[in-house]
């Protein structure tokens, strides 16, 4: 079954892979297991194939480096003399230590024994029952605080909760540490890093904004630095025929994740994450049967 996909060319490939990255990596339904899965159907499977999925997770970051392109400014300008652009940078170095050290420790073994659709199958469906707890909670304190009734974070359906951290400027160094610790999850591939971060973000009393905003800005070192460390691993798997493959999927990641940061902000004005915990839950649902009765022959 799909056995076409695999015959498809590898620019064709490229530029699915790149897509299917730009429009998962900030969304709370990982990436990483979308790739996975894309990967397996298309049969990009080696380390050169596993390369590639960093790689184009590096053109999502770009997105994020262009759409707040002036606030990074300003950021970077403000670092000799402002107190609130040396926080800032310091929150998301901290947050980006935690999954940084785990993923150097165990990186080699979580790829080797997590690293295919079933685990990753069953990693969306337990990280959705986390997102529909998370929002439940959200829902009964907000009632518990005034039968939701619209607080300075207003946004959700179903009522919202005053944050006590309102916007990514007003977190502090142990906030910082908190969200870098529920990044780490996301080192099991279909968790979602993302998702981690921003549910996270919101257990930790961050508003819906702040947390999805913080996510986008550690997205920066964590793509980075996963970047350098696996192209420096894998050097000698390059060549420079590789460059039209590499090239397609970065430049569509990068359009593909633009269009996303743009419609994720204007979304969580408004919107729980409760639809995102149900496709999870179907699509991962969907892998594990088409597993069970060899309806799609994955590859691991």
């Amino acid at each position: 079954m799909f056995e076409f996909l695999v015959g498809l060319p590898l620019l064709v490939k490229a530029a699915i892979m790149g897509i299917v990255e730009g429009l998962t990596e900030f969304l709370p339904i990982s990436s990483t297991g979308h790739l996975i899965l894309t990967g397996s159907l298309l049969g990009l499977t080696g380390d050169k194939e596993k390369l590639f999925d960093v790689a184009i997770q590096t053109g999502a970051m770009f997105a994020v480096l262009w759409y707040y392109r002036q606030r990074i400014g300003r950021v970077i300008s403000g670092l000799g003399s402002d107190p609130v652009a040396r926080r800032f940078v310091a929150n998301v170095l901290v947050a980006f230590v935690p999954a940084a050290a785990l993923g150097l420790l165990f990186g080699k073994y979580i790829k080797a024994v997590l690293f295919k659709p079933v685990p990753v199958a069953i990693a969306f469906i337990v990280g959705a029952f986390v997102i529909l707890w998370a929002e439940a909670r959200q829902r009964r304190m907000a009632a518990a605080a005034g039968g939701g009734t619209r607080h300075r974070n207003a946004g959700a359906r179903g009522g919202t909760v005053a944050a006590r951290v309102e916007t990514v400027d007003d977190m502090r160094l142990a906030d910082a540490i908190k969200l870098g610790i529920a990044q780490a999850f996301a080192l099991i591939p279909g968790t979602s890093r993302s998702g981690a971060t921003i549910i996270g973000g919101m257990l930790f009393g961050l508003s819906r904004k702040a947390a999805t905003e913080f996510s986008f800005f550690l997205a920066i070192p964590t793509l980075i630095g996963a970047g350098v460390y696996d192209t420096w691993k894998y050097r000698d798997l390059l060549s420079v025929e590789d460059l039209p493959f590499f090239g397609v999927g970065l430049v569509l990641s990068f359009v593909s994740a633009l269009i996303c940061v743009r419609w994720l902000i204007r979304y969580v004005a408004s919107n729980t994450f409760v639809p995102f915990a149900w496709y999870r839950i179907v699509f991962g649902i969907l892998v594990l049967l088409t597993a069970y009765f060899g309806w799609v022959d994955w590859v691991a």
